[in-house]
């Protein structure tokens, strides 16, 4: 599982970064067209808002990854070490239920639901741009999956940075 999640953290990383070089020539294709040749680019706004998008969803699921999201634990550090390892675990468990319930659920009926709608700046449909949410749904559950059972196996702390606990 290691070695798969070495690979997807790596596949992940360079899409982002591809993604986000798509975003800089798009955006300052639009900047350029609009300042220079005063004639205003319709379908790289368009662009740049699903690209923005793409890559804010999977960049958060390379953060879930690497187990740096937001993590307000200030609180839970001050708690014994068992309770501590507790609450993480139902954190695990509730980003599983986020991730599947809205991400991949959700994501998967908006995607039907707007599969043909056109967008008037670009020559694609719009449901397949949605399927983002899905897909890095997927992506969290399997990150969320693999921290859960490092922590179960106590191979990984239940709080970031916390010292490991011994039942």
């Amino acid at each position: 599982m290691k070695t798969v999640k070495k690979g997807l953290d790596s596949a992940l990383s360079w899409f982002c970064v591809v993604l986000f070089a798509v975003l800089v020539v798009d955006v300052s294709w639009q900047v350029f067209s609009r300042q220079v040749l005063n004639s205003p680019s319709g379908w790289s706004e368009e662009l740049a808002k699903y690209v923005f998008i793409w890559l804010g969803l999977f960049g958060s699921a390379l953060v879930f990854g690497e187990r740096g999201h937001i993590y307000v634990d200030f609180a839970v550090r001050k708690l014994p070490a068992k309770i501590q390892y507790v609450v993480g675990l139902l954190m695990q468990v509730a980003i599983l239920a986020f991730a599947s319930l809205v991400l991949v659920y959700g994501g998967w009926q908006v995607a039907q639901l707007s599969w043909d709608q056109k967008l008037a700046g670009l020559p694609i449909d719009v449901g397949p741009l949605y399927l983002a949410l899905p897909i890095s749904g997927v992506l969290i559950i399997f990150y969320t999956i693999y921290h859960l059972v490092a922590i179960l196996l106590r191979v990984e702390n239940a709080v970031e940075d916390a010292e490991p606990d011994v039942l």
